[in-house]
């Protein structure tokens, strides 16, 4: 088995990547069509930078059909099963909830807001500390050419 060469940089080019694992550039670009995982990104003049993650696949991959002898078809559901666990965003836990406490929740939500609307209080006073806040930016902080739009009526 030939080792994996150490990887230093953020992006590396499409002629980088095939030299780094032995590849020929036109293997590359078919596996992106055939391996749904490879995909990578491509730079305002359209070329292909790969990260470190590309080219950890990119070895998967090159194991997997030219040492284990797999099939296009077999790397790429072997490969799937391989990142199937792979979490894609974080796990945010939420606070598990009865329907009745969500109800009464909801329900004295509903009631401070009615009692504000019927108090008549209008919020001026956080109005007032947003345009004071507003007032302490200068030009220089904004940028020319940006205008700001103070809605007088409050809506």
């Amino acid at each position: 088995m030939m080792k994996p060469k150490p990887i230093k940089k953020l992006y590396y080019s499409i002629s980088e990547v095939s030299k780094l694992t032995s590849l020929k550039q036109y293997v590359l670009r078919y596996w992106e069509t055939e391996f749904p995982e490879l995909r990578p990104s491509k730079n305002r003049a359209g070329n292909r930078i790969y990260r470190l993650n590309d080219i950890k696949i990119i070895f998967q991959i090159k194991k997997l059909l030219y040492e284990e002898k797999f099939t296009i078809e077999g790397a790429r559901q072997k490969l799937k099963l391989m990142h199937k666990d792979e979490p894609t965003q974080i796990d945010i836990p939420f606070r598990e909830m009865s329907k009745e406490q969500m109800i009464l929740d909801l329900k004295k939500d509903v009631m401070e807001l009615l009692s504000l609307i019927e108090s008549g209080d209008s919020g001026d006073s956080e109005d007032e500390a947003r345009e004071e806040d507003l007032s302490e930016i200068d030009d220089h902080d904004i940028g020319e050419g940006f205008v700001f739009e103070v809605d007088e009526t409050g809506e």
